[in-house]
């Protein structure tokens, strides 16, 4: 009989449609996938304390739990969403090839961005960078997932929200009314899925690997740490993305204040075989260049 392997995810629409992804990849490998869909609470009753384990990260912190406690044995994330820190004993088993990694407006009707009066998002980053480009507009607030906030935009009188391409093209919800912002940088990993494991499932860690796409899992390992020399969270309005051609890789990686009055964006890039520390190094850059003190500004309100 098949192996069984218990896969972890949060239960939104598109949560479950990645789930449904790596359950269909893993039944191509002769194993029995099950789903196990979680209720993120955020609020879990332990023996012992989530810092004591290293869990951050408001959208993973539940499927971590319950992958150490044992209740499943695999959890499919959003990459962008995972802390570059994962808790102890928990592995990257697996990276998926990379979707879109653009960020989209969904407007109503817009043709002269010049009218806009009010955009919405969630997200530092993309507030941060939308304001660099437009100061005199006005970004409010829009949480939930894909569907709540599409469903919020319908219901509010604002002129757009944005959203993550690839979220929306992977539950066909991708509008017509759309704008692709190919200058706004994106949140590292944002395009890709990750699905972890204990570092002790050797099973899981077998099973996981024909289908880890090494390219993207390369791309996102630079992007992933340069956020972490930055020391920024999944939250922090830092964006990075690296692209792989001819053996050589490219990343474009910036630091925004929160009202995107101040910005730190290198470009640089480097040979495939020099790659070890890449991120770091762009990190460095742009920490010299001023992002130094603007990281401590940030971390006394984030």
């Amino acid at each position: 009989m098949s192996k069984t392997i218990r896969i972890g995810t949060r239960d939104s629409e598109l949560a479950l449609w990645q789930a449904h992804k790596v359950k269909s990849l893993l039944e191509r490998e002769g194993y029995n996938p099950v789903l196990k869909p979680v209720k993120s609470t955020g609020d879990l009753n332990l023996d012992q304390p989530l810092y004591e384990m290293g869990i951050t990260g408001i959208f993973t912190k539940t499927l971590d739990v319950a992958l150490i406690k044992g209740d499943i044995d695999i959890a499919v994330h959003s990459m962008k969403d995972v802390p570059t820190a994962l808790p102890k004993g928990v592995v990257e088993a697996a990276v998926l090839p990379r979707a879109n990694t653009s960020d989209i407006l969904i407007h109503k009707g817009l043709d002269d961005f010049s009218s806009v009066k009010t955009i919405a998002t969630g997200s530092l980053r993309r507030k941060a960078q939308w304001l660099s480009k437009y100061p005199n507009h006005e970004v409010v607030n829009l949480r939930g997932n894909v569907n709540t906030r599409l469903q919020k935009l319908e219901d509010h009188d604002w002129a757009g929200a944005i959203f993550a391409a690839a979220g929306l093209e992977r539950i066909n919800l991708k509008p017509e009314n759309h704008v692709e912002l190919d200058w706004m940088i994106p949140a590292p990993a944002q395009g890709a899925m990750l699905v972890v494991t204990m570092e002790s499932n050797s099973t899981c860690k077998t099973a996981l690997k024909p289908i880890n796409h090494l390219e993207t899992a390369l791309a996102v390992k630079v992007e992933r740490e340069f956020l972490k020399a930055l020391e920024g969270g999944c939250t922090a309005p830092i964006g990075a993305l690296a692209t792989i051609k001819n053996d050589v890789l490219n990343l474009k990686a910036g630091l925004f204040s929160l009202e995107g009055k101040e910005s730190y964006v290198i470009e640089e890039s480097t040979a495939l075989n020099q790659v070890e520390g890449f991120g770091r190094r762009c990190a460095e850059l742009v920490l010299n260049q001023g992002g130094d003190r603007l990281m401590k500004e940030l971390r006394k309100v984030l």
